[in-house]
């Protein structure tokens, strides 16, 4: 029997409305988890309908499911329409949807290449857009998923670090032209390094337990659990993080810090 998370009438985001992409699994749905939890009404929205369609059933009314393509124009009007329709606000929006290919600059082909950037980077820049004229008359939060990737040179995942990076300067942008336009919307970055998802489980060597790489077992490892990220998405889709914008928050442990 599926059991039902306990809605929070006086939680961290009670009364706000989210929308969070590729929320089926992953970071996605841990996010979706702790939004529900804290007194949002989420939407989900991934391509795996049977994920989301049982993450929704788990959270209970607190949370809907709808299949949404996030590299489609029309697609991304139609969801927005919907939110509109069913909530006539949008407060959260949590663009997280993404994929993974790897490659150095000699490997990496054009099609890959396009792939990653329709994804990653084609999917924020109209996620962000097309929530705009729903959040500005009440203002919100947007949250993009970028990458460690983004801010240190990864040799061998050029195209998804690439991408990631356009996450960052696209969401800088967007955080400047809300602020000089008064939309009261803030709009920040969030740079995971390893995070222990089935998009990254399948990367491990044969014999290795991914779950002894975690900063669980020791403080020098690099790998967090999807909770570690949707902890930061919980914290500035609040008000707590009011006067938060246009940053790039490091998830990474410590690493970026670590000179040898």
């Amino acid at each position: 029997m599926m059991t039902q998370n306990h809605h929070n009438p006086n939680g961290r985001v009670c009364g706000k409305v989210a929308l969070v992409t590729g929320g089926a699994k992953g970071i996605g749905a841990a996010s979706v988890r702790m939004l529900a939890a804290e007194g949002a009404q989420v939407l989900i929205s991934d391509l795996d309908v049977e994920a989301g369609q049982a993450l929704a059933a788990q959270i209970g009314p607190s949370a809907s499911f709808i299949r949404h393509d996030v590299s489609s124009e029309e697609q991304w009007r139609q969801v927005i329409d919907q939110v509109r329709e069913r909530y006539a606000r949008l407060d959260i929006l949590v663009n997280n949807a993404g994929i993974l290919i790897g490659g150095s600059i000699e490997q990496t082909t054009l099609a890959d290449w396009h792939k990653m950037m329709r994804v990653n980077a084609d999917s924020v820049f109209l996620g962000c857009r097309e929530s705009l004229g729903l959040m500005k008359e009440r203002g919100g939060s947007i949250i993009n998923l970028s990458s460690i990737a983004a801010l240190a040179a990864r040799d061998d995942y050029l195209a998804y670090s690439a991408s990631k990076g356009a996450v960052a300067a696209l969401s800088r942008s967007v955080a400047a032209f809300c602020r000089r336009r008064k939309y009261r919307i803030r709009c920040n970055t969030l740079h995971p390094d390893g995070v222990l998802t089935d998009m990254t489980r399948g990367g491990f060597p044969e014999g290795v337990d991914p779950n002894r790489l975690t900063i669980d077992s020791d403080p020098m490892n690099r790998m967090c659990l999807p909770e570690d990220v949707a902890a930061s998405v919980l914290f500035l889709a609040s008000d707590e993080s009011r006067a938060i914008n246009g940053v790039e928050l490091r998830i990474d442990s410590g690493q970026m810090v670590m000179s040898i």
